[in-house]
């Protein structure tokens, strides 16, 4: 027997091994989930109201953990074709073939079960209920047609993409109130600016694969336009928040400094010639502000003096 040929095929089977896994978290896209998670924490605190429950809370973050990783997975197979044509997707697994279609599909159908069990036996029916809804307007309605058919993708897809701190917030009230139904108005008006400006500065990605978002359907100037309003529209609904006692003064000043600063970024967009660089400035600042809100809702409720 050859063991110098035994020894070198044992080592390729090791480094197969920590690719494959590393294909599995790419497909799950782990920075979309990280984004949600921090997310879905500013929801449960804020209507815990310093009030904690360690069953409650890690059934709802790693309940929607799974969910949304579910999600990212089928929408993996769905995108496989134009994430093919895209310089910023074209080297995801199932693009370039490293798993299959049946593969994918069966690790979403996993994380997804998985996911539902575990809101379910954390959590309450309305939660397990806003997080499958979510998954479905993500995967049913946005990913596999209104992405591909429509200028208005992007206005489902916020949709799904504000579901993640409304079912944090559902976690510990149980119920669809006032404060759910702000923090869904909130974080829709943020998806907007945040995927125009990515559109933007991926403006030739979206083009090549034929994706009519408005950027390439009507043009960057239009897009600008309607940046702003969705900034100008964003601000005064992080507010609302202050106005209906849900949230405190930290939160209020970050929501006032952040939002400004996005809406003069907005505004500059009209007098800057370089649109990928301005989008990409408009794109990190929105970033910036819903993270910061996010947490600023996780430390009125645990730090007395942020309130």
């Amino acid at each position: 027997m050859d063991h110098a040929a035994s020894a070198s095929q044992h080592d390729d089977r090791l480094n197969v091994a920590p690719s494959r896994w590393r294909d599995v978290l790419a497909l799950t896209k782990p920075g979309i989930i990280g984004g949600n998670l921090i997310a879905t924490l500013g929801g449960y605190f804020l209507a815990a109201h310093g009030t904690f429950d360690w069953v409650t809370f890690a059934s709802v973050m790693m309940g929607i953990a799974l969910v949304i990783a579910s999600g990212c997975a089928c929408n993996n197979v769905i995108d496989r074709d134009i994430d093919a044509l895209m310089a910023r997707t074209r080297h995801r697994p199932l693009a370039k073939g490293r798993i299959s279609i049946t593969q994918a599909l069966g690790i979403s159908a996993l994380l997804g079960v998985a996911g539902v069990v575990c809101l379910a036996l954390g959590t309450n029916g309305l939660t397990v209920a806003l997080a499958v809804i979510g998954w479905g307007v993500y995967v049913g309605v946005y990913s596999l047609y209104m992405k591909r058919h429509s200028e208005y993708g992007t206005l489902v897809g916020s949709l799904s993409g504000a579901m993640p701190p409304v079912v944090g917030y559902c976690a510990v009230t149980g119920q669809f109130d006032s404060g759910a139904f702000m923090l869904l108005v909130i974080f829709c008006l943020w998806q907007m600016p945040h995927s125009y400006a990515i559109a933007i500065f991926r403006y030739a990605d979206y083009r090549r694969a034929s994706i009519p978002v408005l950027p390439v359907v009507h043009g960057i100037k239009r897009a600008k336009h309607h940046i702003l309003g969705y900034i100008v529209a964003f601000i005064p609904a992080s507010l609302a928040l202050v106005l209906a006692s849900q949230a405190g003064a930290g939160y209020l000043c970050v929501a006032l400094t952040m939002g400004g600063y996005w809406l003069y970024l907005a505004l500059c967009g009209y007098r800057l010639d370089d649109d990928v660089r301005w989008a990409k400035k408009v794109f990190g600042v929105s970033i910036l502000t819903i993270t910061a809100m996010s947490l600023v809702m996780v430390l009125e409720a645990m730090v007395p003096m942020w309130a």
